[in-house]
């Protein structure tokens, strides 16, 4: 029987035990060596589909669900397509190991997309995925990704929840393909590529991502600058750096950030540009040592003709010539770069620091000692000055703003999360098993899905009554105020 709550929650202190393991995954096993790598190149395919409260009486059903039920309306036609793509890379990945390359790839599957594919009985695709999380070989070659369950943008989520995305993503990752599939999970991929750089969000993003076990993030290269306010170099954009993280009380953290390139994404990643990109790089200076370069990207792996159409058989010549070039220019994963490149004796420490865009600026007008006032002063001064500065974070694009206009989602979700966490939060530090209940799960759900970034990205209309409409059900369920414990599972839809 197919449960009407995901796996979302009841499982945090075994979950971020497991994920402090550090031993090196892919050392023992890679089949790759520092030493005869020219350069390299990483890709990653983004997958996702949100969920929707549009089945039958309202009922929570994904996207892809409802494309196949209404194959009239819009692109909906392309709802098989889009389903086959969900799963090829299980076809792929094995022809060209027979074939006699070494292809890899990274991949980022939200987590209410998971869900949705069990929810529709399509075995096929969560087959098709537990045989790339789950088998060995399949381990030298596919590495996944974290991100947040249900596709929220980190600068216009409330910090509290910041947290709940990431925990939600590796419950519904682990109940899926199991523990040892989600140890492996070291690197994380915003959705939208938007990395928030208000300092107060952007640190408790980071220490949010550490808390939970990630090594490293994938960033944008225009969402972040150098110490000095600068755009990073081309040479650092082929490199690990630090991106540093400090807060409006002054306290500070890092992580490693892997630079993914501006362009077309899908067009990038649909033609293998990447593979390309980087067959014309020599090796760099990285701090002292001669180092291969990373070219990284990421793009949408279903979405528009070239993903759907172009993407296999691009995917499978650039990895034929890389195999029959020799010419020391390889296919790598991000973790799997980053323990070759530990493995020589760079622990990370010496990688290039790197903050997010316009916190120059921010820390300039700061006053030597930084504060919660002082820094909401000088937003303000900055603000005043009506020359671009904004703490709204960078994307894919700054062509579409997940707050501009969005004044009638974005306020009854902040005041969502308000309400459960003012329901919740004392009952869970005093019974962390709180977490496993019915009730704390079914509004949870609400909250996490009300954050969905599509519901502010197509513009007023369908997009934002279904926001309004998880809001009101979250609300609702706050406002039953249930005793933990005694409702049950089915009791939500």
């Amino acid at each position: 029987m197919l449960r009407s709550i995901p796996p979302i929650a009841g499982r945090e202190a075994e979950l971020q035990a497991l994920m402090r393991n550090n031993a090196p995954l892919w050392t023992g096993s890679s089949d790759l060596s520092l030493d005869r790598m020219r350069s390299a190149f990483a890709c990653a395919l983004h997958m996702h589909q949100p969920t929707i409260p549009a089945g039958v009486d309202g009922a929570l059903i994904s996207h892809l669900q409802y494309m196949f039920e209404h194959p009239g309306e819009g692109d909906n036609h392309n709802a098989e397509p889009f389903a086959q793509c969900y799963r090829r890379m299980a076809d792929l990945i094995p022809q060209l190991i027979g074939e006699g390359c070494s292809p890899r790839i990274m991949l980022d599957y939200s987590g209410n997309l998971l869900w949705g594919v069990g929810q529709m009985g399509r075995d096929d695709i969560t087959g098709a995925l537990q045989h790339l999380a789950c088998d060995p070989q399949m381990q030298r070659h596919v590495e996944w990704l974290g991100s947040f369950w249900s596709h929220a943008v980190a600068p216009s989520t409330p910090i509290p929840d910041l947290k709940l995305q990431i925990s939600a993503w590796q419950h519904q990752f682990a109940d899926l393909f199991g523990c040892e599939a989600l140890a492996r999970v070291r690197g994380f991929s915003p959705p939208e590529m938007h990395l928030p750089n208000h300092p107060d969000t952007l640190h408790a993003f980071i220490s949010a991502l550490k808390e939970h076990g990630y090594r490293w993030l994938l960033v944008q290269e225009h969402s972040v600058e150098t110490l000095q306010g600068e755009p990073l170099s081309q040479q650092q954009k082929y490199q690990p750096n630090r991106l540093v993280a400090r807060n409006s009380c002054g306290d500070s953290v890092e992580i490693t950030a892997l630079i993914k390139t501006q362009g077309s994404d899908t067009k990038l990643v649909g033609q293998m540009q990447p593979c390309y990109e980087a067959m014309g790089l020599q090796r760099q200076n990285l701090e002292g040592r001669i180092t291969p370069p990373l070219v990284s990207q990421i793009a949408d792996g279903e979405n528009g003709g070239v993903m759907m159409n172009e993407f296999p058989e691009a995917f499978r010549q650039a990895n034929r010539r890389i195999r029959d070039s020799g010419d020391g220019c390889v296919a790598v994963n991000g973790t799997e770069y980053l323990e070759l490149l530990e493995a020589s004796g760079e622990d990370g420490n010496g990688f290039p620091p790197i903050q997010a865009v316009q916190q120059q600026r921010l820390w300039n007008a700061v006053s030597r000692t930084p504060s919660p006032q002082s820094v909401q002063k000088a937003i303000d001064q900055l603000h005043s000055e009506g020359d671009g500065f904004h703490m709204n974070g960078a994307s894919w694009t700054n062509d579409l703003s997940w707050v501009q206009g969005y004044d009638n989602v974005l306020e009854p979700m902040q005041q969502l999360s308000a309400h459960f966490h003012a329901r919740w939060d004392d009952a869970v530090t005093e019974q962390p098993s709180t977490t496993e209940d019915a009730a704390y799960q079914a509004c949870l759900l609400h909250l996490l899905l009300s954050e969905t970034s599509c519901f502010r990205y197509w513009g007023q209309g369908v997009w934002t009554d279904y926001a309004r409409t998880l809001v009101q059900k979250g609300e609702a369920l706050l406002q039953q105020m249930p005793i933990a414990g005694t409702l049950q599972t089915s009791s939500f839809g």
